[in-house]
């Protein structure tokens, strides 16, 4: 008996704001640990340029774009910006970004954890770290092919069944990572960012400096920056519902921080808002969040 074909999932949106259409498909199988969620299609038009805030996570994301390009704006300054024609990557981070249309999106979103990231790539993800990428300086001529393909081939299911024939063949030609990275980054995310950074060294028999140095080459930030990415990240998918929570210090203790201060210093860092601000920013149907 074959086996079924992966579910697809439509989420549309039509309001004031714009017209949107999310396509989302879980990878094959054998990608699963190397992503994180589904492929994400998406078709948007607003009514003007729609400006959003784009939050860090312990997570690579390859935008590949079928319509007019995304602008990356400089969150300290917004007068710099850049533009990709076929895509981009944005590699790991510790702060937010801001991106912006001109008022039409179209495209493709995959979220890679970093080992499956450092594999895709096939580089040290900290040639990526705090960056924002085109798509042609990282895969090479690939990235105007891989373009190509996905714009010709007709309907969202068959595009993200191409992707898993191209990521498979890179993933499956990659050289390996020395395994004290992969093992020490699935105990930070399994503990949920709480493990100790000397306890993941003692177990390796390592010096903290050596495995420090070994995040910093393959990922591109070091092991404690990381564990706050992932509580920080686990926190945000408990706030994607739009509805504030009944005690935002029990949210905070719940995730692991000392206390509401705690909480409060570290949402502002990586997302420039205040966790009530986020909530009031956020945009419907899977929507992202507004840039304002």
């Amino acid at each position: 008996m074959s086996n079924p074909a992966p579910e697809v999932r439509v989420i549309q949106h039509a309001s004031e704001a714009g017209r949107w259409e999310m396509v989302a498909r879980m990878p094959d199988a054998r990608l699963r640990a190397l992503i994180r969620g589904p492929y994400w299609g998406y078709d948007e038009w607003t009514p003007g340029p729609m400006r959003r805030r784009e939050l860090p996570s312990p997570q690579v994301v390859l935008i590949i774009d079928f319509g007019p390009p995304i602008r990356i704006l400089d969150s300290r300054d917004t007068r710099h910006s850049a533009r990709y024609t076929e895509g981009f990557v944005a590699g790991l981070d510790d702060t937010f970004s801001l991106t912006e249309t001109s008022g039409a999106m179209h495209g493709i979103q995959v979220n890679f954890t970093p080992m499956g990231a450092r594999l895709f790539f096939g580089m040290p993800l900290r040639e990526l770290a705090r960056r924002v990428v085109g798509l042609r300086e990282v895969l090479g001529p690939t990235a105007s092919r891989l373009v190509e393909q996905l714009q010709e081939t007709p309907g969202w299911e068959a595009r993200f069944a191409l992707l898993d024939q191209l990521l498979l063949k890179r993933v499956s030609e990659a050289r390996a990572v020395a395994a004290c990275v992969p093992w020490a980054l699935e105990r930070l995310l399994a503990s949920h960012g709480a493990v100790e950074i000397g306890d993941l060294a003692d177990t390796l028999g390592y010096s903290q400096k050596h495995l420090i140095s070994r995040f910093n080459t393959e990922l591109g930030l070091p092991p404690k920056l990381l564990s706050r990415l992932i509580r920080f990240d686990r926190v945000i998918q408990r706030l994607k519902s739009g509805a504030a929570p009944a005690s935002w210090t029990a949210l905070a203790l719940e995730h692991g921080y000392y206390d509401q201060a705690h909480f409060n210093r570290d949402f502002r860092q990586f997302s420039g808002v205040t966790p009530r601000e986020y909530v009031r920013l956020q945009l419907p149907d899977a929507g992202g969040l507004k840039g304002d």
